[in-house]
């Protein structure tokens, strides 16, 4: 269904809401808490209460009281859109030439938090392998290849803290579910420059995951092929590999 620009939100508070930002974002600097309610048509009392609760979630900041501007919260979320786009923009075409090579799912990870979401995937019935997790899922951080490389670019604190919030829970017999072992791990996974899932995530089904980096230097996504366990080629790592980089360097990054 095609999406009507024109449509007001259904909840009313939600409609205040955006048209509290969107004073926001046509003013460079501050705004006074009288010329937002003048703006939007609010009483000030209704306009304050909102910014408030803004303010909590960070999306607003109040410089001196009385005044408000865009918070750092919109600074953060819109640069992770902006990195999922470009990253996606330049991972599509050579995922479908590695999928063409392997006839297995290729998947286009990133980081949130504790968690990896999967935000494109190229693949076909030919597989022979059930896709279980759609772009969009999320999975565990130490149970997935592309997890696994996130946290070895974390260091030893990060990753004790990681464990600690997460009790390491497994989802099969082959999870890793103890904190040395998954630091051995997380110590290959630094020296090969690749990570692997052999069934920890779901029993069957095996991973092999290359980073893809930013510009900066930065570990920004993960590139994986996914297969049933016995299909599964180590031939393809160096394949897998050679288009995380031509990815990582279309982001502009140098070697």
């Amino acid at each position: 269904m095609k999406r009507n620009e024109n449509q007001t939100p259904t909840i009313q508070v939600m409609g205040r809401m955006f048209s509290l930002l969107n004073v926001l974002a046509a003013h460079p600097d501050p705004v006074s808490l009288k010329l937002i309610s003048e703006q939007t048509g609010l009483h000030p009392s209704t306009a304050h209460r909102i910014l408030n609760d803004l303010a909590i979630g960070r999306y607003v900041d109040r410089p001196e009281a009385g005044s408000y501007r865009l918070g750092m919260r919109l600074l953060e979320l819109g640069n992770l859109v902006k990195a999922r786009l470009d990253v996606r923009d330049a991972a599509l075409a050579p995922m479908r030439e590695l999928h063409k090579l392997t006839h297995q799912p290729v998947n286009l990870s990133m980081r949130q938090g504790d968690e990896i979401v999967y935000i494109e995937r190229t693949y076909s019935e030919r597989s022979g392998m059930q896709v279980v997790r759609a772009v969009g899922g999320r999975a565990p951080l130490h149970l997935t290849s592309v997890g696994k490389l996130f946290l070895a670019h974390d260091d030893a604190p990060r990753v004790r803290a990681y464990a600690a919030r997460t009790g390491l829970a497994g989802h099969t017999r082959n999870s890793i579910t103890d904190l040395p072992v998954l630091e051995r791990e997380l110590a290959k996974v630094l020296q090969y420059g690749s990570a692997r899932d052999n069934e920890e995530l779901e029993l069957g089904v095996r991973c092999m995951a290359a980073g893809i980096f930013d510009d900066q230097g930065k570990l920004i996504a993960g590139l994986s092929i996914s297969a049933p366990a016995d299909r599964l080629e180590e031939s393809w790592m160096e394949r897998l590999q050679a288009t995380a980089t031509h990815i990582s360097t279309a982001l502009g990054h140098r070697a």
